[in-house]
């Protein structure tokens, strides 16, 4: 990862479905950030990419799907990466989704959040929830409850 002060901009979506969130198990492979962990769909934004068009952008990358309502969350700025937060209700079936990376996907539930883990049937283990994804659900799921 490089380590200099240049911004790095991403769009994250957090996609909810009867009360449980969906989530990516991210590739367990040197080099990527969060590796084998479970985060969100999303990713880093494009030179003059709008955050609402890159977030649909990557949801239709990675999974082949856009929900037909997103808006924003928050905006959350750690060292220099701004993550651009938007949700939305999966109205699809897990089975309609076409995973485009990462090695697996699933409904999170507040639960397993809670826990900071999640099983994985590809992974055949429980696997850890990336810290920032961790905390982005805790904090909607706190703000969606009062």
């Amino acid at each position: 990862m490089k380590q200099n002060s240049e911004l790095v901009n991403i769009a994250i979506a957090i996609l909810y479905r009867e009360g449980k969130f969906l989530m990516q198990l991210r590739d367990d492979i040197p080099g990527i950030i969060y590796p084998g962990c479970w985060g969100f769909f999303g990713g880093h934004m494009e030179e003059g990419e709008t955050p609402e068009v890159a977030v649909k952008r990557e949801l239709e990358e990675e999974i082949g799907y856009v929900p037909p309502q997103l808006s924003p969350f928050i905006i959350e700025r750690e060292g220099n990466v701004i993550r651009n937060i938007f949700h939305g209700e999966l109205t699809v079936e897990l089975e309609d989704l076409v995973l485009g990376e990462g090695w697996d996907l699933g409904l999170v539930s507040v639960e397993d959040i809670q826990e900071g883990s999640c099983y994985s049937p590809k992974a055949g283990m429980r696997r850890k929830l990336g810290i920032p994804h961790r905390k982005i659900l805790l904090n909607f799921i706190n703000r969606n409850e009062s």
